[in-house]
């Protein structure tokens, strides 16, 4: 538990003994109850009440989903309040039986219970005490949860023009720019009809990572594209030390995926990767579907020790990204698993 949820936590326990105590403390009031009475009432009501409420707080954590809510919670919540004011009328019930047991209530205080308390009275007024409970609960979960939307849509934005940065960094900065123009100068003496075709690739690329900066998806297809053109400039300069292999599930074309995710991790196995072998080798990128969820998968020959200082930044940014868009739903994992670096991506399909 981090520091923010200690602190909110903290925040819940001290708000439900203040609230609780203050609500129990108006028996205090009440001329016609003796003291013996008054101090057990307040001492058990709170602890009825803070521990019918945690429970009920417990579920709501537990089977309401405060970001998506439909009717489907709006049920849940309504069939838990009702189990929640039963608890409470039974608990509180059953701490006046077991006073009257020890203590037994005074000829004057039971008049005042027969005259003020009936049965009906009092399932109204816990009915009315713990709605107002939960209304003021949930409207503190619903603005929490909405300026941690805020907060999460900030932090998606930095993080994603963060991705496109360094991917602009990485296509423009003047060694790639160099090498690229210098092999398209070359390739021209040779083809120039390619050399046209390369410098295309090499605009679109460009274009691509200044246009999606302000989106947090694209279709599976289109992030492909770009890979294939990077993988087409690349192959100028490493030739046929660059082997790349695909194997694309065409179910998963269509999915929404966030931007550049793929084309990272492309990019470092080419530069930290085949670049640094000799002989070269193999990047294999592979997508599949399951029942929930689509799998990436991006191979590479080599070790990871290759790229451990240089690919860091790059997979942070795809972790952060990761959890911003669909929380403990997404998974992330790179290894070395025999002579290769292997990066797996997998998010929901739904």
């Amino acid at each position: 538990m981090d520091l923010k949820n200690k602190y909110s936590e903290l925040l819940f326990w001290v708000l439900q003994l203040v609230g609780w105590s203050m609500l129990s403390s108006v028996m205090f009031i009440i001329p016609e109850l003796s003291n013996t009475y008054k101090v057990y009432s307040f001492f058990t009501g709170t602890a009825v009440a803070i521990l019918v409420t945690s429970g009920y707080r417990y579920y709501l954590k537990q089977h309401i989903d405060f970001n998506s809510f439909n009717e489907k919670n709006l049920g849940k919540i309504f069939f838990s309040f009702i189990a929640c004011v039963a608890a409470y009328y039974l608990l509180f019930t059953f701490t006046d039986y077991f006073y009257e047991l020890i203590w037994q209530k005074t000829p004057l205080e039971k008049q005042w219970f027969h005259e003020n308390s009936s049965f009906l009275y009092s399932l109204v007024s816990t009915s009315i005490i713990l709605l107002g409970w939960t209304i003021i609960y949930l409207g503190i979960k619903f603005i929490i949860g909405i300026n941690k939307n805020k907060l999460e849509n900030l932090e998606l934005q930095s993080t994603l023009k963060e991705a496109q940065l360094n991917t602009l960094k990485g296509q423009v900065n003047p060694h790639f720019m160099f090498n690229s123009l210098n092999n398209i100068r070359g390739l021209m003496l040779e083809d120039v009809e390619k050399s046209r075709e390369m410098i295309t690739k090499l605009s679109e690329m460009l274009q691509y990572a200044l246009s999606k900066n302000t989106v947090d998806a694209i279709a599976l297809s289109e992030e492909l594209e770009m890979v294939d053109n990077y993988i087409a400039l690349a192959k100028i300069q490493m030739e046929d030390r660059l082997d790349y292999q695909k194997n694309i599930d065409p179910n998963s074309l269509s999915l929404q995926i966030p931007p550049m995710i793929i084309q990272l991790l492309v990019e470092n196995a080419a530069k930290h990767g085949i670049a640094n072998l000799k002989n070269g080798g193999v990047i294999g990128l592979t997508t599949s579907l399951t029942h929930e969820y689509l799998i990436i998968e991006v191979r590479n020959t080599g070790k990871l020790t290759m790229s451990e200082n240089s690919t860091k930044l790059g997979l942070k940014n795809i972790q952060q990204r990761l959890r911003l868009l669909y929380g403990a739903k997404a998974e992330f994992s790179l290894n070395e698993i025999e002579d290769q670096v292997v990066a797996i991506i997998k998010i929901p399909s739904l």
